[in-house]
């Protein structure tokens, strides 16, 4: 049963070679045809290894990173040089600040308990949004999956989601739910569509074979998913999930600046807004686009580890 769970993870992670075996057949026939799987699988992996030595000569040199940071560095500074001769073109701070004195402004609020302690409420309440559409998105698209009955009930309820806007939203919830929830709750009815439709696209194309043979061997429960299912999945989950998170913060930053609860990004930037603070209002979004790629580098690195330790449990 161990070298058949190996055979199916093996066929989930290398489609090329799942063609070598019929998905169909009895015990003898399907014994046959997984200790085949394992023989091609030795040797695709003895392939593998050798195309890896081969690729560790092909990995980007020194020169070549230097390269492409030193390209992105150069268009990085030639906007903030154009920023800054529009600025001084203008010549009104009230319409448009330099980045200089942007910088300032930001050094200034650095030194302020107030900036952290928002920007850590603000990250903690977006990043609990977009958790729960994770956990509660995956859950229902596992359902949809099994049960044609919940597909059908959802599936509406998924599309007027994704139709209604992020203010009409904030507006609506404003009459049903408190103001430090209201961030929480629009990331999450951002995220959740994305996410569901992830999971059961996944789902939905994952490859007949593997679930025959695993019907035949009367493989069900979590060994089924972490073999099959799991390995299939992340790919379309990884994409998900880093547009999930784009979604949580832009819908989140926008929650707070009309539901103003204490201690946020939002509050901060309403304030910079009512006062014509405009440093103070550059300052405050240079802060939500540093800590978006932040955010979102760190949630796929943690997919990123988890799907390593998938392919590592299920080989």
């Amino acid at each position: 049963m161990d070298r058949f769970l190996e055979t199916i993870s093996t066929l989930a992670h290398n489609p090329h070679i799942k063609d070598s075996i019929s998905a169909r057949g009895g015990a003898e026939k399907g014994a046959a045809s997984a200790d085949f799987s394992v023989e091609k699988n030795d040797q695709a992996q003895s392939a593998g290894q050798t195309q890896g030595s081969g690729r560790v000569q092909g990995k980007p040199t020194v020169r070549k990173v230097a390269s492409s940071w030193g390209a992105r560095l150069g268009a990085l500074v030639f906007w903030l040089v154009v920023w800054q001769i529009a600025a001084v073109v203008i010549n009104q701070d009230i319409v448009l600040t330099s980045p200089i004195q942007t910088i300032q402004t930001l050094f200034s609020l650095a030194q302020l308990r107030e900036f952290w302690v928002s920007i850590g409420l603000s990250l903690l309440r977006i990043f609990a949004g977009g958790a729960l559409a994770f956990t509660v998105g995956s859950l229902l698209a596992f359902l949809s999956f099994k049960y044609k009955l919940i597909k059908i009930l959802f599936e509406p309820l998924i599309s007027t989601i994704k139709s209604i806007p992020v203010a009409s939203f904030v507006i609506l919830l404003l009459i049903w739910v408190r103001t430090p929830y209201l961030s929480i709750s629009i990331s999450f009815l951002m995220a959740l569509p994305i996410i569901y439709i992830a999971v059961l696209e996944g789902l939905l194309s994952t490859d007949q074979q593997l679930i025959e043979m695993a019907d035949v061997y009367q493989i069900h429960g979590w060994q089924r998913i972490k073999a099959i299912y799991l390995s299939q999945l992340m790919p379309s989950l990884k994409t998900a999930t880093s547009l999930a998170m784009g979604f949580c913060w832009k819908s989140g930053i926008a929650a707070e600046v009309i539901g103003l609860p204490a201690f946020s990004i939002g509050e901060h930037l309403y304030n910079a807004k009512v006062y014509l603070d405009t440093p103070a209002l550059f300052a405050w979004t240079l802060v939500v686009i540093v800590m978006s790629a932040l955010g979102e580098k760190i949630v796929m690195r943690l997919v990123s580890w988890a799907a390593a330790r998938l392919e590592k449990s299920c080989s």
